[in-house]
């Protein structure tokens, strides 16, 4: 082999490499903050499908409001590492934006806060069951006062991986998903000497268990040496409009998209809801699966934003080029295998949600299986889709994916998932088949960006 050939080999392997050393600890962090979710989702299951039903009407309701605050600080990432790319030993830049990143998670849930506390009359305006939202309400009155600690977290979690140590944020998140398992279970069901709280149980566990990984982050940046020196907090209650305004300009895209994404998602459930509590509870379980295997594009997309910035930061065009496209290999291949497992063993996934013997879930447990039949197929778009817009942020290319996501998930998407499942009656499964389309739209869309970004000057800016 040519030593020119054989250099390019190991730069390659070299990139793979660091994308692995940087994206696994993103892939547990997201996992385990996860399973946060989905601990509360087995728990409220075992309360009933009726409950289990008005939490995931709650939650989909809070996951908007959340999703739009981890999109604005999740732009807090690229740049940092492009901060860090142009300049190693960059310090003050850095925690300038780690600051007016805390500013707008701030900014953010006071509005929010406002809107949830009426979770019920909303969920009632939009049609769905008086019953099911009053359930839905006392969970979430409880569970946004997390919503703040739960960015500042995000914050200082996208800081650690900017600096290419993410694990720090892993230890912390470990711990948070086992605080609030056990809480929530004796909250919800009254075991450890707690009250019998139920729904408003789930939601005051949850909330400490945000609160208690923002601490642990805190004690974190604050007393590690390689962390300290940064003094994130030390004035922290100067203006700096300037880089809050650079934080908006590139966030603001970052979180329309989110919020496309998910909040097509979170209205498929308010569609089920129409179709009836039985194809609310089946969509949860499926899309709590497919969420736990969206994790690991999330982490390597989380792991491309930073190591395409570093590139992008020193103005490396090959080093962007090995960055992407390690990063999508590995994403791909990954949601490959657990389509393959999906469609192999249905059964044994949903059942780890649901209690196949309980006359409570005859009519759940086959809908749960047909829909993880549409999840498997749309792995690979997910992946891809996941992975393409985390390198597209590297290259603080936002705008235009945003735009991508509004036409893929909400006129593809959502109409021919519409069409399907009410047109068509084909109902939850139908609608199932829409987000898939929809994701498909978007994969390719990013994809393609990515594949013109030299032509269109992403790089040079």
């Amino acid at each position: 082999m040519p030593p020119r050939q054989t250099a390019s080999s190991h730069r390659w392997r070299d990139e793979v490499r660091a994308t692995l050393a940087l994206a696994w600890p993103l892939v547990l962090t997201n996992l385990a903050q996860s399973l946060i979710n989905a601990t509360d989702t087995v728990l409220l299951g075992w309360a009933g499908a009726s409950t289990l039903a008005s939490a995931a009407l709650g939650i989909n309701l809070y996951l908007v409001a959340l999703i739009f605050g981890m999109g604005m600080v999740t732009a807090s990432a690229p740049m940092m590492a492009r901060e860090l790319g142009a300049r190693s030993h960059s310090v003050r830049d850095v925690r300038r934006t780690v600051r007016q990143a805390m500013w707008t998670a701030a900014a953010i849930v006071v509005p929010a806060w406002l809107v949830l506390w009426h979770t019920g009359a909303i969920l009632v305006a939009i049609g769905q069951d008086p019953q099911l939202a009053a359930g839905a309400q006392r969970l979430i009155r409880a569970l946004q006062w997390g919503m703040l600690p739960a960015l500042l977290y995000l914050v200082l979690r996208s800081f650690v991986a900017a600096l290419e140590k993410p694990v720090w944020s892993l230890v912390i998140v470990v711990a948070g998903v086992l605080f609030n398992a056990l809480l929530n279970y004796g909250l919800i069901f009254g075991k450890f000497g707690l009250p019998r709280l139920g729904l408003t149980g789930a939601g005051i566990g949850s909330s400490c268990a945000n609160t208690l990984m923002f601490l642990g982050m805190i004690a974190v940046v604050s007393l590690h040496p390689r962390f300290r020196r940064y003094r994130l907090f030390g004035h922290f209650w100067r203006a700096d409009w300037e880089r809050f305004r650079s934080l908006w300009r590139l966030g603001l895209p970052i979180a329309v998209t989110l919020v496309l994404e998910v909040g097509v998602f979170n209205l498929t459930v308010f569609l089920m809801g129409l179709i009836g509590e039985s194809s609310v509870a089946a969509h949860v379980v499926a899309i709590q699966i497919a969420s736990l295997t969206f994790m690991v594009p999330l982490g390597l997309s989380q792991a491309a934003t930073v190591r395409v910035g570093l590139a992008y930061g020193r103005r490396d065009r090959e080093g962007v080029t090995r960055a992407g496209w390690s990063a999508l290999g590995l994403g791909v291949s990954f949601m490959t295998l657990t389509g393959i497992a999906m469609l192999c063993f249905p059964r044994v996934l949903v059942s780890l949600f649901l209690e196949p013997s309980d006359p409570r879930n005859a009519a759940v447990f086959p809908l749960a299986i047909s829909f993880l039949f549409v999840a498997a197929l749309f792995q690979i778009f997910d992946g891809a889709q996941a992975v393409g817009a985390g390198m597209l942020r590297g290259l603080h290319d936002t705008k235009v994916p945003m735009a991508y996501a509004a036409v893929g998930y909400w006129v593809i998407g959502l109409f021919t998932g519409v069409g399907l499942g009410f047109g068509l009656g084909w109902q939850g499964f139908g609608l199932w088949v829409g987000l898939a389309v929809g994701l498909a739209a978007v994969a390719a869309m990013m994809i393609g960006r990515w594949l013109r970004r030299d032509r269109l000057g992403l790089i040079e800016r």
